[in-house]
């Protein structure tokens, strides 16, 4: 997993482009991109499988903000990007959430 974070000069956002690996993926037949930045929505932001297992997608963010968010694999299993920026406690599970920082 990793994202490539890409700042525009033109406006105030960054394009975060999130992968995750087919590995990361584990077999799963579809990925969603979740947290704050759709307000946790599971079907607003599907991957893109790759041709290599793998899924990535990209999201414009507000530059100067922190934003938490995981991976759900299959609408049911959570995942983390063990590249993000930082790690914060789920107030709902009793993992962490991961965070990119833009």
């Amino acid at each position: 997993m990793a994202f490539k974070k890409q700042y525009l000069k033109s406006k105030a956002v960054c394009k975060v482009t999130f992968k995750l690996s087919k590995e990361e993926a584990q077999q799963a037949e579809k990925v969603s991109l979740v947290g704050e930045f759709n307000d946790w929505d599971k079907t607003s932001l599907p991957m893109k499988k790759l041709k290599n297992g793998g899924f990535t997608t990209t999201v414009d963010l507000p530059k100067d903000s922190a934003y938490q968010f995981r991976y759900l694999l299959d609408n049911e299993m959570w995942e983390n990007d063990w590249q993000a920026d930082s790690y914060v406690p789920s107030p709902i599970s009793l993992e962490d959430n991961s965070v990119v920082a833009v």
